[in-house]
């Protein structure tokens, strides 16, 4: 993990919202020292931490995790089958058949030379 791209994401994040280190390192009930080197990128956090930093600043773990995660194909289907888990069989077929239409919404609009 890039803690560098991580702390960069999250005092984007802080500064978006006009929020001192301070003020949010009281928010999540960490020290201004320790929410200054989570920023640079020289101190790792906890999930705990990192929950409540997400919290606060009203954005998704994915989107402060951005950076580190791999989009390979292994991580999109596993992003699927947690979207998919617990769904009626007939909700799945439906969200197959809504990805076939997009996908060949896709391919043709490629095909016309528009993408």
């Amino acid at each position: 993990m890039d803690y560098k791209f991580l702390g960069k994401r999250i005092r984007e994040e802080r500064l978006r919202l006009h929020l001192t280190q301070a003020e949010l390192a009281e928010a999540v009930d960490i020290s201004d020292t320790y929410m200054g080197a989570i920023e640079r990128g020289e101190r790792s956090l906890t999930l705990d931490t990192l929950v409540r930093l997400v919290n606060r600043l009203g954005v998704t773990v994915d989107y402060i995790l951005a950076d580190s995660v791999s989009d390979s194909d292994s991580n999109v289907l596993e992003q699927f089958r947690q979207i998919t888990d617990g769904q009626p069989l007939g909700r799945k077929q439906m969200a197959i058949n809504v990805l076939r239409t997009l996908f060949s919404y896709f391919e043709n609009f490629e095909n016309d030379g528009e993408v």
